[in-house]
């Protein structure tokens, strides 16, 4: 099966790779999982390399960043170890949902890396023309095992009418929801809202962008069970961090 992004795509005419931040989870007190981010060979950030990517490029590049995670954490992760790998991709690149992944489970295949072990987040900042599209891609994912996740929740385009179209397996909260949560009874309810919500949906929430012990703790006593962020761990190039400040034993990290 083949689609048209397969056949007209552009090859790129830059090279990138990744660096991986590490998602905590704070009832088992351990790594749950890493994120795949973008970056430059010299370590440039994600807009620097998106900034490259041309229109023609756009399908080309959310292959090969798959591909690219994919390899990276078949070498990093720790054999043995139940850790989760997020990638992110582009709702908009996706011509033809079953042909659009044959790059992906050749890659896992390749690699010896379970599609179970794989979770695809699309971002709200990147507008849904087609929300019947992104159904049928979600739907044709959960196929092959991969877990679904919304990043950005509260942040961007849709937000709740996305969860009315299909329910992901995951929510990430938007950081600037986050963000000195613990002193703003504002965002408190908001995210006391979404929380409820995502529990009626039998959804779970991750809290991306934590900075503090106090959000980390308070948003913690509110049930949200998976964080990320800087005050667990800087993502690092190529490389699996470890958590910082002593909060939980390294587990699933690497030297």
């Amino acid at each position: 099966m083949a689609c048209n992004g397969c056949a007209t795509s552009t090859r790129l005419d830059f090279e990138f790779s990744m660096a991986f931040q590490p998602i905590y989870d704070a009832v088992d007190e351990r790594v749950w999982g890493y994120e795949a981010l973008v970056r430059g060979l010299s370590g440039e950030g994600a807009f620097q390399v998106l900034s490259q990517v041309s229109p023609e490029q756009k399908y080309r590049f959310d292959q090969d960043c798959r591909v690219k995670a994919i390899e990276l954490a078949s070498r990093l992760f720790p054999e043995g170890e139940d850790l989760k790998l997020s990638i992110n991709f582009m709702p908009n690149a996706v011509y033809e949902p079953a042909a659009c992944l044959r790059a992906t489970l050749l890659a896992a295949a390749r690699c010896s890396f379970p599609t179970s072990s794989i979770m695809f987040e699309f971002t709200e900042n990147e507008e849904i023309a087609d929300t019947g599209h992104l159904t049928n891609i979600i739907t044709e994912y959960r196929k092959h095992g991969f877990t679904t996740a919304i990043d950005d929740f509260g942040a961007g385009h849709a937000g709740l009418g996305l969860l009315v179209e299909f329910q992901p397996d995951l929510i990430k909260i938007d950081m600037k929801l986050v963000r000195g949560v613990d002193g703003s009874p504002a965002r408190q309810a908001v995210i006391g809202g979404i929380v409820g919500i995502a529990e009626d949906l039998g959804m779970t929430v991750l809290a991306e962008g934590i900075e503090s012990e106090a959000e980390f703790l308070f948003l913690k006593a509110r049930g949200i069970r998976l964080f990320q962020g800087y005050w667990f761990a800087k993502p690092e190039f190529e490389k699996l961090p470890r958590l910082r400040f002593g909060v939980v034993p390294d587990i699933g990290a690497v030297a």
